[in-house]
Parts: structure tokens; sequence; C-alpha cells
């Protein structure tokens, strides 16, 4: 019986789901910083699969159906710049040039480290595009011939200390202009740290929307000539 429902793709499915509205529910209980929805929701699913003992190729099934939803929120990043439209049209060279430094210090950072500490190509290629959306982070550690579950983690990752810290190195760094603030937070923590970078500010949030497509954009165009 048990097998019979974990081998059907709607558990995955339904595991996530569950996972992460149980998530939101204790970050909304909480006000806790460190109550993130996502890794909330990635340790339950981790929790289930090993009390039950579920093959992981089971829960895939389903998880397979959610990550084919991410090639159509690749494409919805162009609606967000496009309703960002007046923003980025009055910040226009601060949004390239700092969204141009920051994928550039981004993916150079992680080649440098990678090849001090002598990780092998598929590694490194999975933790390049760090700082990018999932959907394109995976293209192009894919593309590269990194792991693709490497690839997310390490998204995630960034993703988490953005968010936590977006505030602090603020304050720490001094940096109080709101475009600066939401443009770093976006660069380097994608959707999570846009998420913080909102609660920060209405101008923050909507810099850090409009980081999240460049950053994306500029990081595919720099890993092709890699």
């Amino acid at each position: 019986m048990m097998s019979a429902i974990t081998s059907s793709p709607l558990f995955g499915i339904v595991l996530c789901i569950a996972s992460f509205l149980l998530g939101r529910w204790i970050q909304e209980k909480t006000h806790s910083p460190l109550a993130n929805p996502l890794l909330i929701s990635f340790a339950l699913c981790v929790a289930v699969l090993c009390l039950f003992d579920i093959p992981y190729e089971n829960f895939a099934k389903g998880g397979d159906i959610l990550n084919m939803m991410l090639g159509p929120v690749t494409a919805v990043l162009a609606l967000g710049i496009y309703n960002q439209y007046s923003v980025l049209k009055r910040y226009f060279w601060p949004v390239l040039l700092g969204c141009t430094a920051g994928s550039l210090t981004s993916i150079f950072s992680v080649l440098a480290l990678c090849h001090l500490f002598g990780l092998d190509q598929a590694l490194t290629a999975a933790m390049l595009p760090k700082s990018c959306t999932t959907p394109i982070a995976l293209s192009i550690a894919e593309s590269h011939g990194g792991l693709a579950a490497i690839a997310a983690a390490c998204v995630m990752i960034a993703g988490l200390t953005g968010s936590l810290c977006a505030p602090l190195f603020a304050k720490w760094f001094r940096i109080q202009d709101p475009v600066a603030q939401g443009l770093a937070t976006g660069a380097c923590s994608h959707a999570l740290g846009t998420i913080k970078a909102r609660e920060m500010g209405e101008l923050q949030g909507a810099m850090s929307s409009i980081a999240i497509g460049v950053c994306g954009l500029i990081s595919v165009i720099i890993t092709i000539f890699l």
C-alpha cells in the first residue's frame, strides 16, 4: 500500500506543496528570519524520505513535473522587468553597471575558489551560477556539465544567505542608497533576497526584482565565453 502511494507522481507534488505551506505557516507564526519556507520545506521533504525509507526516485516522479515549470518561470522574469520599466529607465546605468559588476564578481570568485581548492569541472560548473535564479542557474550548470542537484543547492544557500544578511551588510558597510541596496541584494540572492529587499522598502524591492532578470541575462552571456 505504501509503495503504491509513494510511487505515484502525486506523492512528490503533494509533499512539496504541503511542506512549503507548512513552512509558510511556521514563518507567519514565528516571524523569524531563520524560518524560511523553502528551507523548512527542504528539511521536511528529506525527513519524510528518510523516516519512511522512500526511494528518491519515487519522490522525483512528482518533483520532475514541478521542475518542468522552471522554463515558463524564466520567461516570466521578463514581465517583472517590464512592470518596472519606469524604474529601469530612470536608473538604467546604475542597473547595468551594478548588475554587470555583481555577475562578474560572483562568477569569477567561484572560479578562483574552485581552482584554489582543486575542485573538478562538474562541481565548478554547478556552483558557477549560484547567484542566478534557479531556472537560469540549472540551465547554465547543465550546459557546462555541472550537476543540477548541486547547482540547486548552491542557489538556495546563496538566496538564504542574502535573505538573512542583506540588511546587516547594508548597515555594516553603511549603504544607505535604496537603489544600491536593492541591486546588491537581487544580484547576489535572486528571489529569496528580493523578498527581504521588499521588506526593506518599495524601491529596494523593485531594484532587486530588476536585478534578478538582468543579472541572469548577463550571467548567461558571460558563461558562454568560459
